[in-house]
């Protein structure tokens, strides 16, 4: 499509320069300094004519001559600072001239005459200069009127140079110039990228960028049926005549949604490679601002600007950070963040025609976007970009071991059946976390024991080697790794060991890795209470050993997660006993604008009844996991053993371990060596062990376990006895 402004003459925009705010500020000052000077000047101008001191005694003589005439001195001034006498003599011209020696003047032109005299101070004390009292006591006195008009001031006070003068007017203004400077400094500073510049409150400029990669879809592993639908909107635009001879429009908008990591952001820039238009990425935290109306305006110059170039593709990432719905909020529903939502929506798919323009967006909150933003003729495809399965996995694994050097005895797809759930981003890391091994430890292949201390890394961080645990408390752990392990082995449809440590890792004091024997997106009443089984093995593992009362901390997250599970049974899935009703919604992307303050679908009692339903469902697994591991003690008894001689044990050597009832070789070869090194009693009772025999512990779970189904029975009885009569009332009373 033509640009109908590429011939009109771009008009450069002035900027302001700080030479003309220096110069400006230069001709103030000098402005400032001549109206100084000028006054200075005039001032200067009205210098008294200098006399002697004779002449200053004949002035005195005079105006004392008499006291009925009009002939007085009306001021002396006394300069100490300068040595000066200064004297106003009120008198006719006539008498001035005589005192002059000029010729006689008018006698009724009275005026006042000024003058100066030098004299020191010693002279004015020694010829008694200003002593009038006794000497010309008339001199003040104003004949005709009879009163005394005239004074002596005998402090000076001390005249300011010009040079004084100049200071004071530059040390006035100089602060006030460094005051316009640092804030014309703050205000450039702000126009680059702030309210005057690019993108910014008065510019007109988009803060889209204008994105150019080299990324292709060839460089991107798995999400094949994502990137085939975005293939076909990039060879639209390449080929318009292709799909308009069929009478096919290019869809508006396409939304990507998906958890963290799988990719969207990535399918975008290979989108950008692939197609040959104008490409541009913007974040949706780019429209929220504090000034109402700045975010739509934003919006507005974003497309103004994709229609000067279309064809073209405008790509939003975290749309959810403007499109939330709208009136969720908690307060007023006219904020700003809505009023960008709405000119978004307007822009989109409003009066003004947008042909040519593809907008692409990204979120991972696709459940919180406003309706009226997923219609179709705003965003007509909603992809979900999910994470990838086992082949997909294999494929991205390969794609980032591309350049690195890699033992040719690391199988990927093993890998990738080690990872089940992870994203695209986590298995670039765990490559990446393998390559850094690599080069720590300066092996020049990157092995399959590296690989798998970054997955390890990645799900749950660095290993605590140097944190010190007591012997007791490891022993513990170990009972805790073991009664997983055990549950796992043995109960079918649960999850199958992989892996089992007892050293530290981020929070937790051991680590066991259990993955499900095949993936499966649906799962069954069976599986789940399998997998909530082998959750509470290890609790249940350490209180069969220790005791209920001393069962440890470190089966929170284990417990966390059974009764995650087993609340969906109830609440969601409806596997239990209340029937399949939906009592709540999923809580594990919760939306504060949509679910604060939100009432219950159900009772208080119903409530109650779910709580029961949740605690038989985990009473039930703790008691299927006591049966498994009391069956099979002697297992536990060995994995833990294999534990605390290796920390480690892998899923080979737990089949090993579960086949031949008995430690492998080179663990079994460890723990004679351990026995030559340490005392027979610290031995045995490492290993629980009284003359080369295993000793069984007593079973110190049980009774409380059958006191807690006893009274789970008797309540889950009383309140379906209560429910009961309360229906039979019902009845009577109709």
């Amino acid at each position: 499509m033509p640009n109908n402004n590429d011939n009109k003459p771009s008009t450069p925009r002035r900027r302001f320069n700080i030479w003309w705010l220096l110069i400006i500020f230069f001709g103030v000052i000098i402005l400032m300094i001549s109206i100084v000077t000028i006054k200075h000047l005039i001032d200067s101008g009205r210098t008294l004519e200098s006399k002697d001191i004779l002449f200053y005694q004949k002035v005195l003589v005079r105006a004392n001559a008499s006291d009925t005439d009009n002939i007085y001195i009306k001021s002396i001034t006394h300069d100490p600072y300068t040595n000066t006498i200064s004297t106003i003599l009120s008198a006719p011209t006539n008498v001035w001239n005589e005192l002059n020696g000029k010729t006689l003047g008018s006698i009724i032109d009275v005026r006042e005459f000024a003058f100066m005299t030098n004299a020191s101070s010693q002279t004015i004390s020694s010829m008694k200069l200003l002593d009038f009292k006794d000497t010309y006591p008339n001199i003040f006195t104003d004949g005709l009127s009879g009163t005394v008009a005239g004074t002596l001031n005998v402090v000076g006070v001390p005249t300011v140079s010009l040079w004084d003068k100049i200071k004071s007017v530059i040390t006035t203004l100089i602060p006030i110039m460094i005051s316009i400077l640092i804030l014309y400094a703050i205000f450039a500073a702000y126009s680059r990228t702030g309210m005057m510049g690019e993108g910014g409150m008065l510019s007109k400029k988009s803060l889209a960028q204008r994105v150019y990669t080299d990324k292709k879809f060839k460089d991107i592993a798995g999400n094949e049926e994502v990137k085939e639908e975005v293939w076909e909107l990039v060879d639209y635009l390449k080929n318009p005549k292709k799909y308009s001879g069929a009478g096919a429009r290019i869809p508006k908008g396409i939304l990507l949604g998906g958890p963290p990591g799988t990719g969207k952001t990535l399918i975008a820039k290979a989108t950008a490679g692939e197609a040959n238009v104008p490409f541009f990425f913007i974040s949706a935290s780019n429209f929220v601002e504090m000034f109402v109306g700045l975010g739509a305006k934003r919006v507005r110059d974003m497309f103004e600007e994709a229609r000067q170039n279309a064809p073209a593709i405008i790509f939003i990432d975290e749309l959810d950070a403007v499109g939330r719905s709208r009136g969720a909020g908690i307060g007023g529903g006219n904020d700003e963040r809505e009023q960008t939502l709405n000119q978004l929506l307007v822009e989109m798919d409003g009066i003004k025609e947008n042909s040519g323009i593809l907008i692409m967006a990204a979120t991972n909150r696709t459940d919180v976007l406003d309706p009226a933003l997923l219609r179709p003729g705003r965003f007509d495809r909603i992809i979900n970009v999910s994470l990838p399965d086992i082949k997909e996995r294999e494929e991205i694994l390969k794609l980032h071991a591309k350049g690195k050097r890699i033992d040719p005895n690391v199988k990927f797809n093993l890998i990738a059946r080690r990872t089940p759930g992870f994203s695209g981003a986590q298995l670039e890391n765990v490559i990446n976390e393998a390559t850094l091994l690599s080069v720590r430890e300066n092996t020049k292949l990157i092995t399959l024991a590296q690989i798998d201390e970054a997955i390890d890394r990645v799900m749950a961080g660095p290993a605590k080697k140097s944190r010190t645990i007591s012997e007791k408390e490891n022993i513990a752990v170990a009972y805790h790794e073991a009664g997983h392990a055990v549950v796992g082995i043995k109960i079918a449809g649960g999850n199958k060991v992989q892996k089992i440590t007892i050293i530290p890792r981020g929070q937790a004091g051991g680590y066991n890795l259990m993955l499900p024997e095949e993936e499966k997106y649906n799962r069954s009443k069976v599986e789940l209470m399998a997998m909530i089984t082998s959750f509470m093995g290890g609790r249940v593992a350490e209180a069969i050993i220790y005791g209920k009362d001393n069962v440890s901390t470190g089966a929170s997250d284990d417990i966390a997660k059974a009764t995650r599970i087993a609340r969906k049974m109830v609440t969601e899935w409806g596997m239990s006993n209340l029937g399949p009703i939906k009592y709540e919604e999923d809580t594990d992307t919760p939306f504060l604008g949509r679910d604060y303050m939100k009432n219950a679908s159900f009772s208080s009692q119903t409530a109650q009844e779910i709580d029961i339903e949740v605690r038989k469902i985990i009473l039930a697994a703790e008691l299927k996991a006591h049966k498994i591991i009391t069956e099979n003690q002697d297992l536990l008894e060995l994995i833990k053993d294999a534990l605390i001689i290796n920390e480690t044990i892998t899923a080979e050597e737990i089949d090993y371990i579960a086949k031949y009832k008995k430690l492998p070789e080179r663990i079994s070869k460890d723990k004679t060596e351990l026995k030559k090194e340490i005392p027979k009693v610290d031995f045995e009772t490492l290993f629980n062990e009284v003359a080369g025999q295993k000793v069984v512990s007593e079973d110190k779970y049980k009774d409380d376990l059958k006191k807690q189904e006893k009274e789970l029975e008797e309540k889950s009885k009383s309140k379906t006895t209560k429910k009961s009569d309360d229906n039979k009332g019902n009845s009577s009373t109709n």
